[in-house]
């Protein structure tokens, strides 16, 4: 199925919990979406439960203290406690949504995924952008290519030096491989399916900090295609998911498409979805120009949204196949962590050599 998805009939009691950046992010979808009951949101940092107790929030201090009807809950909380908040949703038999990576380590996250299943109970990971419907669309615009041969990808947003500000961002393992990168592999494990081998060149030739500002990687795919993502956070561009979808309000949206998928058939830009084609029924070559085909407008949505829909819809015991499983969550951490390792020990990392507590770092 491509996309099953229904509207549920009752809200869903949802805690959120952590109650920083992404976490008002979550709070303030859940608080307009008819598909949820938010019933409370932990924070354990007590100034900032104060303030948004003082803003009407139904703040608690921690899992413990949520209320005995609750049935879901999403974790925002840093990656170093999402394997612990996890389990204790677990142990209260509460449906899990847990922003990206997974866990901070294979090992702790793949105990996630066997907690999940032995208990029966649902859990995703949130990698949110396959939620929209342009996304959702490209699986079915990319078998029009034929025999895929391979995909290009290019993000490079330039960060403000006052991002840099604070000492955290400066840190081993802060640099885009592993803040961004997770995001474009499960996007590409949406799109054509899982990467089994990762090459990865890194430099800090912009910043000159102990991390990378700019990441080479080059990816080989089970079924055969090739593809290559450069990523920086020091080169200015208008090529980026954020910048192609204004998805984020807070990055310049520019419209620009920023991956590029090659099949024996034709071509496919993402995110705007433009296909080249065959322009007459004779062979396909390079003597020919190929039939440029523009993508519809698409319904512009909220992903966060979209995907807290899914997954109360789950939760109620409905299916989907859009929003990333625990599972698939668990292999766009192991690519992530692949890309990392490579990155420093110089040589190609294929799926199943990261060991189990390796963090990246």
């Amino acid at each position: 199925m491509a996309n099953r998805r229904n509207d549920v009939s009752t809200a869903v009691p949802l805690t959120i919990i952590g109650a920083g950046s992404i976490g008002q992010r979550h709070i303030g979808v859940a608080q307009s979406c008819a598909a949820v009951d938010l019933v409370c949101v932990v924070e354990p940092d007590d100034t900032l439960r104060a303030t948004l107790a003082q803003q009407g929030l139904p703040m608690v201090a921690n899992i413990d203290a949520a209320p005995a009807d609750t049935r879901a809950a999403i974790i925002a909380t840093p990656t170093q406690d999402h394997a612990d908040s996890t389990l204790m949703c677990f142990d209260k038999g509460w449906s899990v949504l847990v922003e990206k990576p997974t866990a901070h380590t294979l090992d702790a996250a793949n105990d996630l995924v066997q907690r999940a299943t032995a208990q029966g109970l649902p859990f995703f990971t949130g990698h949110h952008r396959r939620c929209h419907p342009f996304t959702i669309a490209a699986r079915n615009a990319l078998s029009e290519l034929g025999d895929l041969v391979g995909v290009q990808g290019l993000w490079s947003l330039r960060k403000h030096a006052s991002y840099y500000d604070a000492p955290w961002r400066r840190a081993p393992g802060a640099g885009p491989l592993m803040t961004n990168l997770s995001h474009e592999v499960d996007l590409l494990h949406f799109l054509v399916g899982e990467i089994t081998e990762v090459t990865t060149l890194l430099s800090s030739a912009s910043r000159n900090l102990v991390i990378e500002d700019t990441a080479s990687m080059a990816f080989r795919f089970a079924q055969g295609a090739l593809g290559s993502v450069l990523m920086s956070d020091a080169g200015a561009s208008p090529w980026s998911f954020e910048s192609g979808s204004y998805e984020n309000p807070a990055i310049a949206g520019s419209g620009e498409d920023y991956l590029r998928f090659t099949g024996t058939k034709g071509a496919l830009a993402f995110p705007s979805l433009t296909r080249w084609g065959r322009c007459d029924a004779a062979e396909i070559e390079w003597s020919k120009p190929l039939l440029r085909h523009d993508a519809p407008d698409f319904t512009k949505v909220d992903p966060i949204k979209e995907q807290l829909i899914r997954f109360a819809h789950v939760a109620n015991g409905g299916e989907d196949d859009v929003i990333c499983s625990g599972a698939e969550g668990v292999k766009a951490l192991e690519i992530t962590l692949a890309a990392a390792l490579s990155g420093r020990n110089g040589h190609p990392v294929r799926q199943g050599d990261v060991p189990g507590k390796f963090t990246g770092i």
